[in-house]
């Protein structure tokens, strides 16, 4: 599938096809945009050379058509494609909530649907993106879809009952690492590091520690034993750790998450 659209060009949308022009998957002529703020929409199609489409339903001249409005608006935003839509193409919703099962209803002739939960880092091109096929479906649409989010990210592949899980790890997670962060960085001010000076160490330990993680592929605890030495500094830090209850109260708040997205997605 050589060519995509954009049905929405909001943070993500615009954060995708960035990554898509970066990492030199699509061209801007593989490019469409369409949106409601047709002003917008239009003015950030000749900022990246991509085309402006004025109407929603010109986008079934390409192949793959990225639903990225607010779920809420789903409905209406595939009003006019419901008819043009063909099994030649393929929907990528990231949309969240809508399952496949209901986007299928709501289009004719057998579409395939592919739903996505990314997260918000992919507007730094370090994105999360659990992926999911529908009934339609199949590994050619999968590979799109992994060609697409890949571009600004992480993408994995899950079964579609297990995208609530998803979304209270990854796609709420980033502001409960935020709020790490921020306290990491409060406890440097306390000790009397500068503000700007705890907060970037702070930020830059995060990253560092991330991506120890995703390059080693050592479990979290090994690198963590790494830097522990008996009767140290870090073990005294993790002590204080436990007896907050750190773990369990990530635990509990993915918990609390992923319940309330099944509850608004109706599972």
């Amino acid at each position: 599938m050589s060519t995509i659209a954009l049905l929405g060009t909001g943070a993500m949308g615009a954060a995708l096809v960035r990554g898509l022009l970066k990492a030199e998957v699509y061209t801007p002529p593989d490019i469409a945009l369409f949106d409601t703020d047709t002003t917008r929409v239009e003015e950030f199609a000749h900022e990246i050379g991509a085309h402006f489409v004025a109407r929603a339903e010109d986008l079934a001249r390409y192949d793959a058509i990225v639903l990225a409005v607010k779920p809420q608006v789903v409905n209406e935003a595939l009003q006019p494609l419901v008819r043009v839509l063909e099994a030649r193409h393929v929907l990528i919703s990231i949309a969240a909530g809508v399952t496949t099962t209901q986007l299928e209803a709501l289009l004719q002739n057998d579409v395939p649907v592919v739903r996505v939960m990314p997260n918000t880092p992919a507007l730094v091109g370090e994105g999360a993106s659990a992926i999911c096929l529908g009934a339609h479906a199949n590994e050619t649409h999968r590979a799109v879809a992994h060609k697409i989010f890949g571009a600004v990210g992480t993408a994995v592949d899950v079964p579609e009952h297990l995208l609530d899980a998803v979304t209270g790890l990854s796609g709420s997670g980033p502001a409960y690492v935020y709020v790490f962060i921020e306290a990491l960085s409060d406890a440097g001010v306390k000790m009397g590091l500068p503000r700007d000076v705890a907060t970037k160490l702070a930020a830059q330990t995060v990253k560092g520690a991330a991506q120890m993680v995703l390059e080693t592929g050592q479990h979290p605890g090994v690198l963590k034993d790494m830097v522990t030495s008996p009767g140290g500094t870090t073990i005294a830090g993790l002590a204080a750790l436990e007896n907050g209850a750190l773990r369990g109260t990530v635990i509990k708040t993915v918990e609390a998450a992923t319940q309330r997205s099944r509850e608004l997605s109706g599972n």
